[in-house]
């Protein structure tokens, strides 16, 4: 990890505001001290993401994400330490020292960066070139505009092996920078390196940044595959961006247009709907959700009709309710892709789609309909099938005014009584929070015995001991006058537990050479051990911080590692057992 000096770290914080910051991603409120809103790195629906403004610190407890500001610009941004340090400097104005740090991961993403960008420029120059006569000929014919090409950086890879890496190696980039973009490859032979992309219209993908990330190419013959992204790199993550987010989320539109591929996105670039974006050859993740939750409050999911675009509807309109988003449902007519309908329309393209916008339905009138489609209702048991099923996606809705519509349509559907569908729905959410209180009980068992705590592995067979000593390292930190004292009574060899005996170390350390404990938490530690030491500082700022709540942490912690190890009894003669039995038995009594 590059060291950087406290005091300069110390001066990135006092001048960014973490609550300030992350509001700017987020929507937060106050509750206390604190600062609570969504988790912008999971989807949820009541808030569990919490910022500490009296030490600059967050933690979420719906996902155990957690840290200082640094960590929050490393996760949100996908950047790296020094990467996220810049990233501060400059927002606050300042200069990143001369001192002679290792930044070499930081350098190489700048050259992948610089990379990609150059690449994007020659796949257009050759799109625009005699080479990409094709390619060029193939966007056209698609409907696409010149200033469309232009806006979005279309390019076209030449039909050779060599043509992207030897312009690259022109312009002064390594081999190993090209293939770390993964814009080239090593040959079987081990003796050149091939280009990736060859033969194919080329899709530039950018971060909200601007900066050229990755590319998808698509193939100008019948080989398989149709369509080749550009693999997981320091700068990329299929699973983790979006296809024009840097387009949309500038849109003033609330909403974002969820579709399955680049010429969708475009298409409806084109005919004024900045606000779609695209998946990246993968099915929509969890990530992608709770990103887009960033930048807008609505889902209007556009994908094909057949029966793999379907498919992949009810996945999506599962994964962004659970991100709390708002989620609709676009039915293109004659089961065509936006694209395809937008061509069809011509100049009327605009108003034919907003038509549909403007007609489309939330994700449970779509889900209702297409459940219905599935049964005959003539049929008493299909009937009763779709009843049950029906009474099933009811239960998913929070809101009663909802489920008292959807059940007046189910009783109208089927002519049974709107009371007897709602009674079964009150069933079937009875057993549905039975289910989710066996699994907060079940938690929380784990929780109290630690079997999960990877941080600290000692933890589930010492749950006295690490208690008092959690409990006295957030006294500590949250009380560094109180140091000598403590030192008086422990030592760092009295701690059960390693990880929580090298913390006390740590910060009485940093104590006594007079630094902020909290300050180098992402310098010094993992992303998951900041955010266990996080919740351990900020759990035991609201318990006692008196004299006997101190006393009482180091009465426990000295009398846990009093106690005898169980190979401490398994070795010992019996002299020294009947004096360990006599030495408890005192104890205690």
């Amino acid at each position: 990890m590059p060291r950087l000096s406290d005091d300069f770290i110390s001066e990135i914080k006092y001048r960014n505001d973490l609550g300030e910051l992350a509001a700017s991603y987020m929507q937060l409120k106050r509750r206390g001290r604190n600062l609570v809103g969504l988790c912008p790195f999971h989807g949820e629906k009541t808030p569990s993401f919490n910022i500490y403004t009296e030490n600059g610190s967050f933690y979420c407890f719906g996902c155990g994400v957690g840290g200082d500001i640094i960590t929050f610009v490393m996760k949100i941004e996908n950047l790296d330490y020094m990467e996220a340090v810049k990233f501060l400097a400059e927002r606050a104005g300042m200069s990143m020292p001369e001192d002679d740090y290792d930044d070499s991961v930081s350098k190489l993403r700048t050259r992948i960066y610089e990379a990609n960008r150059e690449a994007a420029r020659f796949f257009y120059a050759k799109l625009m070139s005699k080479e990409g006569a094709e390619g060029l000929a193939y966007l056209r014919n698609r409907g696409l505009a010149d200033s469309t090409i232009r806006h979005f950086g279309l390019g076209f890879a030449p039909d050779e092996r060599f043509a992207l890496g030897n312009h690259l190696r022109s312009r002064g980039f390594t081999e190993n920078e090209m293939i770390a973009a993964n814009l080239v490859f090593k040959s079987r032979s081990g003796n050149s390196v091939l280009d990736r992309f060859y033969n194919r219209v080329m899709f530039p993908i950018i971060d909200v940044r601007g900066n050229v990330i990755a590319f998808g190419g698509r193939i100008m013959t019948d080989q398989k595959p149709k369509y080749l992204n550009t693999s997981d790199t320091l700068v990329f993550n299929k699973s983790y961006n979006l296809f024009s987010l840097n387009n949309a989320k500038n849109s003033k539109n609330d909403a974002l247009i969820l579709c399955e591929g680049y010429m969708d996105v475009i298409s409806l670039n084109q005919a004024g709907f900045t606000n779609a974006v695209a998946t990246l050859g993968t099915a929509l993740t969890a990530d992608q959700a709770a990103l887009m939750k960033r930048y807008c409050k609505e889902v209007i999911i556009c994908y094909d009709a057949d029966e793999a675009g379907q498919k992949a509807t009810a996945r999506a309109i599962d994964i962004l309710r659970r991100a709390g988003l708002v989620v609709k449902v676009i039915s293109i007519p004659d089961g065509k892709d936006p694209d395809e309908f937008i061509r069809r329309h011509g100049d009327k393209g605009h108003a034919a789609f907003q038509n549909v916008l403007d007609n489309s339905g939330n994700d449970m009138e779509y889900r209702m309909l297409k459940l219905k489609s599935r049964y005959d209702l003539n049929n008493p048991q299909d009937k009763l099938n779709y009843l049950n099923e029906g009474v099933k996606l009811l239960c998913e809705l929070d809101n009663p005014m909802e489920r008292d519509i959807y059940a007046s349509r189910l009783s109208d559907e089927t002519d049974v009584s709107k009371a007897s569908i709602l009674e079964q729905v009150k069933q079937g959410m009875r057993r549905k929070e039975r289910y989710r209180r066996k699994n907060e009980f079940s938690q929380l068992q784990k929780d109290i015995s630690a079997r999960d705590d990877r941080i600290n592995p000692q933890h589930a067979s010492n749950l006295r001991a690490v208690s008092a000593e959690e409990n006295l390292i957030a006294f500590l930190v949250n009380n560094p006058d109180k140091l000598v004292y403590i030192h008086e009574k422990l030592r760092p060899e009295d701690f059960t537990t390693d990880f929580n005996r090298n913390l006390f170390e740590y910060f009485s350390v940093r104590i006594i050479k007079q630094q902020d404990p909290m300050t180098a938490l992402s310098m010094d530690f993992t992303a998951d051990e900041q955010a266990k030491i996080v919740r351990i500082v900020n759990s035991g700022a609201d318990l006692p911080r008196t004299q006997q709540a101190l006393d009482e942490y180091i009465d426990i912690i000295l009398d846990e590692k009093a106690k005898p190890t169980e190979s401490d009894i398994r070795n010992s003669t019996q002299d020294e057992f009947t004096n360990l039995f006599s030495r408890l038995k005192d104890k205690h009594e």
